[in-house]
């Protein structure tokens, strides 16, 4: 650091330090500082340095070393008051709050010493007049620290009656810490009440909101408002991320994850502050970091990941389970010195309580993406639903087979979708029993349905048992689908001569009527499902039409004879589903969709519509295809609905990406988003979140944008960029996430941030054949380095963007270009002149290409951005008169800006009504330029032009905001100019 030479350098280092992040490299730089400010033998210099040095620990980890600093002020106060200007005895008095509040943070601190700076603070606060607002909130913190309810409530009530001075909190922290005191005592409802204008934005400071929507998050929870608290979630941990003294409400946002079933979430907040676990400058906000840590471990070992590896204190690796005792040690360790000090056991409860919380919800999907290397705890979408099913089917004991074959047949005669977990384990509790061929006919027949290298063997064993039974029906129905197992393995032409013998032979039962339809269908079935896959391999006429004669013989054997046989019924809704197929094959789509539309119908009417799900999801891609847009929405929410917990997870991801673009297409981004988001969670659980989830997380992040939730779609795409590659998901993605990433983080404010992931989108945007996106985020990313302070590097973009402008043929582009060069010129060496340039480079470009304009919507465009452009150059060369310079200057500056205001004037009137507003705006401007050059008479006149001009207010319904100001303007204007005048 170089040395300070006076106290205007001195007040400038520390502002910049002040603007750096919060730790420990900014706390050594104020101490350096401190030392900087002795030197220069000016007390108010050495002040100045104590406060900045004080404001830099209280908003770090090292909170306990503020005392130090205060107590020198305070002595230097008492000594010599006069060397005090009045900003620092306002910050002095303003910081006795943090020292009074902040002794209840380390427990080493007598509680007596904590109730004598409370008195001294009140003492002094009378002295220097002011309310005893501030005192009696610091009163309702220590009697709340400490459990003594009743002086809380009184404090509290004093606290709210007391008038509001210079040393009140702001309103946010106010609310804070009045809502946090309704969430304590149960009143959580009450509680977000309070916190509503803090978390709408009416009142803000440097750390608010970010506290309230992390102690929102669990009345949130509580109260079963779970979209408010996702998004409570992924605003809120943004804005506390950065910031090293906020523990406490990291510690909110990690005991969400843990309430919420989002432990791979959890676990990546811990890895991203491993010195949380550790930093020991302010004790009670470890208390509680540690305490959200014991809450996630317990929750990880619960679900059976106690051995997973974890992020703990450094110097040794971890286990969940490990680190569950470890915090929960520490936590109960540290609890007991607070209570130690304080006389009561209130702090220990309510640690106790915290990490014996039980989840709120199973699982709540944020749209995020978990970091690479950690895993989250695997669900099913049927884990958290109890079906009858399910239910049932865990009824019968393990070693009861009677019960458990009895069972089996019930829910596959049903075609239950826990039929086959049901025969394995009759197949399992069969081993070693001697039963009769019948019943081991089933339980191999079933076994063989697993698949596998032994179904074809395990098929045609249970043939030869059903016919040792004397069921040759069934025994045909198996040697049937050992073909079509053959045909699975790709051998179609012995899959075909296999089937062709039972086929032949039961149909002579059949017509013998020595074995029953549903024994017939299952051979047909079987002959079908052969000739379909061939059709897949040779899709020749002839294979085509064998497969329909299939597919047709079927369903004339089964109809009329389903009535309350849901085999029979499931046989003739495939049957219409396979000629669905048949018909996309000979181009016949609208054909196709009815016939699926019908199946589908079938599944559902004959109760069994989790079979409905495969062709609903055929019949929407068939009708997105033929513009049936509402169509294919309606079968995709009946896929969903049919589905429901026997969906698999790969299912609901990809049924719920469908529909959230179809939604999004039509602009209805709010349950857009609700299903992009249901396909991430989907995604990821099926172990598909860098393919299928990235791809939904870019859905998500651009609807959420559309509905201006910046912040939540900033935390959504971020997480999406590592998996998006342009392998996988085309680099129209990636640079369509980067851009919208941008626009995010800019109306974040975060502007650097966002010209980066602009720069980045253009830079692959650069190799595209067409350039209209390249010069479009060129320039953008200029807007944000100019909006991030940086006109050097905004001024290079600018260039470059104006550069593929011109090569477009974009005139709009290339001016806008050029204006703002000109506007970014007065901040840089080139100063006014090269404004000047610029911004008549700018009037040349666009008044040739209006002179060469041959259309007359052109022309207008044209006209109007001429317009715009001489507007500006009057505006720049009126703010770039310099309030010091001399008047001839001064005066000169202002005659050429209204000489180019006059030209705007005149090219907004020639476009007539679409040019009005501009037109008025301008003369306006003009007028306040008469004013500033002594010339009353004139602006006046430009003021009643305006007026006359919306003479006929009505006229103006949908622009009534822009005319009223306009107006008011124009008023306030004459009224001045008239004065002016008579005297």
């Amino acid at each position: 650091m170089s040395e300070i030479k006076n106290f205007d350098a001195l007040r400038e280092a520390m502002a910049l330090n002040s603007e750096q992040p919060e730790g420990p490299a900014r706390n050594a730089r104020a101490e350096l500082l401190l030392a900087e400010a002795e030197k220069l033998n000016i007390p108010l210099a050495v002040i100045e340095a104590l406060g900045h040095q004080l404001k830099a620990y209280n908003y770090s980890s090292e909170k306990d070393r503020m005392f130090v600093p205060f107590a020198r002020l305070l002595r230097l106060w008492d000594e010599r008051p006069e060397d005090f200007d009045e900003y620092e005895v306002h910050t002095l008095h303003w910081v006795f709050k943090w020292m009074t509040t902040g002794m209840l943070d380390q427990p080493h601190i007598p509680l007596a010493s904590i109730e004598k700076w409370l008195g001294e603070m009140e003492h002094r606060y009378r002295l220097a007049g002011h309310s005893e607002r501030a005192v009696r909130g610091a009163e309702f913190s220590v009697a709340a620290h400490v459990g003594d309810l009743p002086r809380a409530e009184r404090a509290y009530a004093a606290w709210l009656a007391a008038d509001r001075d210079s040393m009140a909190d702001c309103h946010a922290c106010e609310l804070h810490s009045q809502g946090w005191w309704q969430a304590e005592r149960g009143a959580d409802a009450e509680a977000l009440d309070l916190w509503r204008p803090v978390l709408e934005g009416e009142f803000t400071c440097a750390h608010e909101p970010h506290t309230v929507l992390a102690s929102s998050l669990a009345p949130l929870l509580r109260l079963g408002r779970l979209d408010e608290a996702r998004a409570h979630h992924l605003r809120g941990f943004r804005l506390v991320r950065p910031m090293e003294s906020m523990r406490g409400a990291y510690a909110d946002h990690v005991e969400f994850c843990a309430l919420t079933g989002n432990e791979a979430r959890g676990l990546e907040l811990l890895a991203e502050r491993p010195a949380y676990f550790t930093d020991s400058g302010q004790p009670r906000s470890q208390l509680d970091f540690l305490a959200a840590v014991t809450l996630l471990m317990d929750r990880l070992t619960a679900v059976g990941m106690g051995a997973q590896s974890v992020p703990g204190p450094a110097e040794r690796d971890w286990t969940a389970r490990e680190l569950a005792v470890h915090a929960r040690e520490e936590a109960l360790a540290l609890s007991a010195r607070f209570d130690l000090r304080n006389g009561t056991s209130y702090v220990g409860e309510g640690i106790r309580a915290r990490m014996a919380q039980a989840p709120l919800v199973d699982r709540l999907p944020l749209g995020v993406r978990a970091a690479r290397g950690i895993p989250a705890p695997r669900r099913t979408p049927a884990e958290s639903r109890t079906t009858p099913d399910a239910v049932e089917k865990q009824a019968a004991a393990p070693d009861d087979l009677a019960a458990l074959l009895a069972d089996a047949r019930r829910m596959s005669d049903g075609l239950l979708p826990h039929a086959m977990e049901a025969w394995a384990a009759v197949w399992r509790a069969a081993e070693n029993v001697d039963l009769p061929a019948a019943d081991r006919a089933e339980i191999v027949d079933h076994k063989a349905m697993e698949g596998g290298p032994e179904g074809i063997a395990l098929f045609e064993r249970a043939a030869e048992l059903y016919a040792e039974a004397g069921d040759p029906g069934e025994a045909l129905a198996a040697r049937a689908r050992a073909a079509y197992a053959r045909a699975l393995e790709g051998d179609i032409d012995a899959a075909l001569t296999a089937v062709s013998e039972p086929y032949d032979e039961v149909l002579a039962l059949y017509s013998d009527e020595s074995t029953g339809v549903r024994q017939a269908a299952a051979v047909l079935m079987g002959r079908a499902r052969i000739l379909m896959r061939q059709v897949e391999e040779d899709g020749t006429d002839q294979v085509l039409a064998a497969a329909e004669n299939a597919v047709r013989e079927l369903l004339a054997l089964v109809d009329g004879h389903a009535g309350d046989d849901v085999r029979l019924a499931s046989r003739g809704a495939e049957a219409q589903a396979m000629l669905g197929e048949l018909a996309t094959r000979t181009g016949d789509l609208e054909g196709a969709a009815e016939l699926f539309g019908w199946a589908t119908e079938a599944f559902v009417a004959a109760g069994l519509p989790w079979f409905a799900v495969e062709y609903e999801a055929r019949l929407a891609g068939l009708a997105h295809h033929l513009g049936d847009v509402a169509g294919a929405e309606r079968a995709l929410r009946g896929a969903l609905e049919h589905g429901g917990a026997y969906l698999e997870a790969a299912g609901q991801a990809q049924l719920n990406l469908q529909l959230a673009e179809i939604l999004g297409a039509r602009d209805e981004v709010t349950e857009a988003a609700d299903r992009a988001l249901e396909a991430a969670h989907w995604a990821d659980e099926a172990g598909e979140g860098p393919t299928l989830g990235a791809w939904a997380r870019h859905l998500l992040g651009g609807f959420l944008l559309r509905q201006g939730r910046w912040a939540e779609a900033a935390e959504v795409l971020e997480s999406a960029l590592p998996d998006l590659g342009t392998e996988t998901h085309g680099a129209g993605a990636v640079v369509q996430t980067l851009w919208w990433l941008g626009d995010c983080l800019g109306e974040l404010g975060e502007h650097r941030e966002s010209a980066e992931r602009r720069l980045r989108a253009a830079e692959i945007a650069r190799h595209w054949p067409e350039q209209q996106d390249h010069a479009t985020l060129a320039h953008l990313a200029a807007e944000s380095l100019g909006q991030a302070g940086l006109p050097a590097e905004a001024d290079q973009a600018y260039e470059r963007a104006g550069e593929l402008w011109r090569s477009l043929g974009n005139v709009h582009g290339l001016v806008r270009a050029l204006r703002a060069r000109a506007w970014l010129a007065l901040r840089m060496e080139s100063g006014l002149d090269g404004a000047r340039q610029r911004m008549a480079e700018a009037v040349r470009e666009c008044a040739q290409a209006l002179s060469e304009a041959e259309e007359l919507e052109s022309r207008e465009q044209l006209g109007a951005e001429l317009a715009h452009t001489h507007r500006q150059f009057g505006d720049l060369l009126a703010r770039s008169a310099a309030e010091d310079a001399e008047d001839g200057a001064i005066e000169a500056a202002f005659e050429a800006a209204l000489a180019q205001m006059t030209k705007a004037i005149a090219v907004f009137s020639s476009l007539g009504e679409e040019g009005l507003h501009g037109r008025t705006g301008a003369e306006l401007a003009a007028g306040w330029l008469e004013a500033d050059l002594s010339r009353p008479s004139e602006a006046a006149t430009r003021a009643r032009g305006v007026l006359i001009a919306y003479e006929n207010f009505a006229a103006y319904e949908e622009e009534a905001e822009t005319v009223q100001s306009r107006r008011a303007e124009a008023e306030q204007m004459l009224q001045l100019m008239e004065e002016q005048e008579s005297d």
